[in-house]
């Protein structure tokens, strides 16, 4: 009996409180039914508390004039989108509020409705949150997208996390070229009851996104330029491939297949394959050979862009400058840029401007056919300002003309770190600013020999093996200064050593090179039989060649070897210096005066002191009548 009676009470008493819940969630409803547990009817119980103190307080609210919206909404409804468009669901456990599927109806039924959020009274305080809350939507759309190119990157493309996300991140335009054809799709009936995730794996597989993706890898394409490239396609991908296929047929490899994409213009995926076949017919017939045409797509992918009309614009531009074909496809193989990287404007204005030097239209189509790389450099930041450095240094616009023409390349390097420390060096050395400017134009590719790999390395030598004194250094380098540009190991040790051989002391070959710097740019081949027949068949002393080093300088079968056989012949002697350093007519009045006096004297007409007047000759006059004949490799 007391085991009935406590049962009886238990069941009258869960009546009672499910009676009263009923009441509370339901007021409006006037019969009493039987709500049947669940697995989850404590959380039900709380959850429907929870609803119904909200009511309380709406009903509380609606009484009042102002309606202030709790702070938390907005924080609601972004959750409420993040829920219903993540691609992962997590996993639910009893007792929680907001359900993230939708395949039981009494567990989505606990899912706030997205209605509630994006108002219905249509003030405008709720359009512009409803446009707010599609721009988020969207966002999130956007996300989930990208995380799906992810996942077809790891799964199907065998790529690792770091490089999918690293190319997913650089696909802006093409996520939303997925996401706005996934949506379109729903309007097939086939898709329209498919999820999204669904719906935008089928765009990304319908594209070959993830096989583009690994070809563009295999051919060293970087990440960067993968996500560039793809969103250039606009959706297109298959005229990525067929366009790399294009520049491989003109020879176009490596990275430059990449350069040429990027750099060519939006419009590069968007032209014939007819159309850049007749740009690179028409180079070919001007002289750009096929092999050069990757070599030239491949750094002024520009001409790629171009209209055929602009194409043959650019080519007579140059033509009427005076080239060639040949020179026309040599100066466009040596700098691609020059057809296709500067405007008509800038280009008329650097020509004009090499005008001013002197040169002609004609000179001017040389000049860039041999160094094409001056179209290249800026007026006023390359040009002036080398200019008015080389009028500083004494040299004339006629040197500057030299110098452009001879070493042309000296006005598109860099002033301040490459020519200004060089002339600075020489000045330490002593040398006047208007013998400097002498030696650039007499020797202008001085200026492109490195300070501390060359010039300091031969002036060492100079001063410590070769005997030059420090006072005779500048002298040397002013009146020589091609020996600058020689090689230690291969030209002036074997020099320096030859003549020491000979019996010439370190000092004595010191001042040898300063009375005639070439000295040491001679091939020894050439000077071993001029000492041979110095010292064996004319029968003179070293001390001659050391007084007169510039023996050296004259050819032995066209002057040493005849005028030495016409002194013999008339019984005449002269120094080396007197007679060689002469003309041949100046010459011939010398011996023809000196056997005139040998006659006199013979006849007794004439002082023993008459014989010694060729030796009385001045310096001045000798080096007036002095045409050496230089002889280098």
């Amino acid at each position: 009996m007391l085991l009935h009676c406590n049962a009886s009470c238990c069941t009258s008493t869960f009546s009672l409180v499910s009676s009263s819940l009923r009441r509370h969630d339901h007021p409006e409803d006037s019969q009493d039914t039987v709500i049947r547990r669940r697995h989850n009817a404590r959380s039900l119980s709380l959850f429907t508390r929870h609803n119904q103190n909200l009511k309380q307080n709406k009903n509380l609210n609606e009484s009042q004039e102002t309606f202030v919206p709790p702070r938390h909404v907005d924080d609601d409804r972004s959750k409420l989108l993040e829920l219903s468009l993540v691609t992962r669901r997590t996993p639910q456990f009893p007792g929680s509020i907001y359900a993230q599927s939708a395949s039981d109806p009494d567990i989505a039924s606990s899912l706030p409705s997205l209605r509630k959020f994006l108002g219905s009274d249509g003030d405008e305080d709720e359009g512009e949150s409803e446009r707010e809350m599609i721009a988020k939507a969207l966002e999130i759309r956007r996300k989930v997208t990208k995380e799906i190119i992810k996942e077809s990157l790891v799964r199907k493309g065998k790529f690792g996390i770091t490089y999918a996300t690293n190319v997913t991140d650089r696909l802006g335009e093409f996520v939303d070229h997925v996401m706005i054809e996934a949506a379109a799709l729903k309007r097939l009936p086939e898709y329209s009851e498919t999820r999204f995730n669904i719906r935008a794996r089928t765009v990304i597989e319908d594209s070959n996104f993830v096989p583009l993706v690994r070809w563009l890898k295999y051919h060293e394409f970087s990440y960067n330029r993968i996500g560039k490239i793809i969103c250039m396609s606009k959706g297109n991908l298959d005229s990525i491939r067929i366009m790399i296929e294009w520049l491989k047929t003109i020879h176009v490899k490596g990275e430059f297949i990449g350069v040429a994409f990027l750099r060519s213009g939006d419009n590069i995926l968007q032209r014939s394959r007819e159309e850049l076949d007749e740009i690179v017919e028409y180079l070919e017939s001007n002289g750009v050979r096929r092999d050069w045409m990757g070599y030239v797509v491949g750094r002024c992918p520009e001409l790629l862009s171009f209209s055929m009309e602009e194409v043959k614009t650019r080519v007579d531009f140059f033509m009427k400058m005076g080239m060639n074909q040949n020179d026309f496809g040599t100066m466009v193989f040596d700098y691609p840029k020059i057809l296709g990287f500067f405007s008509f404007k800038e280009m008329e204005k650097k020509i004009s401007y090499l005008k001013e030097f002197g040169l002609s239209t004609e000179d001017v189509g040389r000049l860039l056919a041999f160094k094409p790389h001056l179209m290249g450099c800026s007026i006023e930041e390359r040009w002036k300002p080398l200019v008015k450095y080389f009028y500083y240094l004494g040299i004339s616009k006629q040197g500057m003309k030299r110098i452009l023409v001879v070493k042309p390349i000296l006005y598109c390097i860099d002033l301040e770190k490459t020519i200004a420390p060089k002339v600075r060096f020489f000045q330490d050395m002593g040398i006047p600013n208007e013998a400097i400017g002498n030696m650039l134009v007499k020797f202008p590719s001085l200026l492109t020999n490195s300070l501390y790999k060359k010039i300091r390395p031969v002036v060492i030598f100079l001063l410590t093996r070769a005997g030059v004194s420090q006072k005779d250094i500048g002298k040397v380098i002013a009146m020589d200064p091609a020996l600058l540009g020689c090689s230690i190991g291969t030209k002036l040790e074997p020099n320096m050593r030859y003549y020491v051989s000979l019996g010439i002391r370190i000092h004595q070959l010191g001042e040898m090179i300063a009375d005639f710097p070439m000295l040491l740019r001679y091939n020894v081949d050439i000077l071993r039989p001029k000492y041979s027949y110095l010292r064996r068949t004319m029968i003179r002393p070293l001390q001659d060649l050391i007084e007169f080093p510039r023996f050296f300088s004259y050819s032995l079968e066209r002057r040493i070897i005849p005028r030495h056989t016409t002194m013999v012949e008339n019984r005449v002697n002269f120094k080396l210096r007197y007679m060689l350093a002469c003309t041949d007519g100046e010459f011939e009045r010398r011996v023809r005066d000196k056997v005139e006096r040998r006659e006199r004297f013979e006849a007794g007409l004439d002082s023993e002191d008459s014989q010694l007047l060729d030796d009385t000759i001045s310096d001045e006059e000798v080096a007036s009548s002095d045409s050496p004949e230089v002889e280098e490799d």
